[in-house]
């Protein structure tokens, strides 16, 4: 489960009219989302009238047009998620897309007997994984999150893994 925060305003009634004051944010579980899209939100501007402002929410399975697992939905939720997480867009995915075709076909449940290496990004070992969610032997969303922050952390972006890949075989 995600946690998400939404902020009320309350009304306070004063001599010469009201003023908005902003409440403070209350706590509500929901069911995490896997698809991007962009969500308009009310906030007020200096002069305390309502402006819209936009943020982008995390992909959901919901919004795929492809069946979860496949190859078509962990390419699409990757794409997503980067954009989402990271601000990467269509150029950095194409080398994720590269790199991890190399990899493993972007199948969650692909594994080098010889390495140990598991998943679409290839953790080796697999069970590193295990920090973005125990389910990481067979899920595509966790394995990709785990795979991305990896990427993020050594190479900065997938063009810096891509690069790394074709310079040694390996990232």
């Amino acid at each position: 489960m995600t946690s998400k925060f939404v902020a009320g305003a309350l009304s306070i009634p004063l001599l010469f009219g009201t003023v908005a004051v902003a409440a403070p944010a209350v706590a509500q579980e929901t069911v995490p989302d896997t698809s991007v899209s962009t969500v308009e939100t009310q906030q007020p501007n200096a002069r305390g009238k309502a402006k819209k402002a936009s943020r982008s929410v995390a992909p959901t399975r919901k919004q795929s047009p492809h069946k979860y697992g496949s190859v078509g939905y962990n390419k699409w939720y990757a794409k997503h998620y980067m954009e989402y997480r990271y601000g990467w867009g269509q150029q950095q995915f194409k080398a994720l897309e590269k790199l991890w075709t190399r990899e493993s076909g972007w199948s969650q449940h692909a594994h080098n007997g010889g390495s140990g290496a598991h998943g679409i990004p290839q953790s080796l070992p697999g069970s590193k994984m295990a920090s973005h969610g125990a389910n990481w032997r067979s899920n595509p969303e966790t394995q990709i999150k785990w795979g991305l922050s990896y990427v993020k952390g050594r190479y900065k972006t997938p063009m810096g893994a891509w690069n790394a890949f074709q310079h040694k075989g390996w990232y």
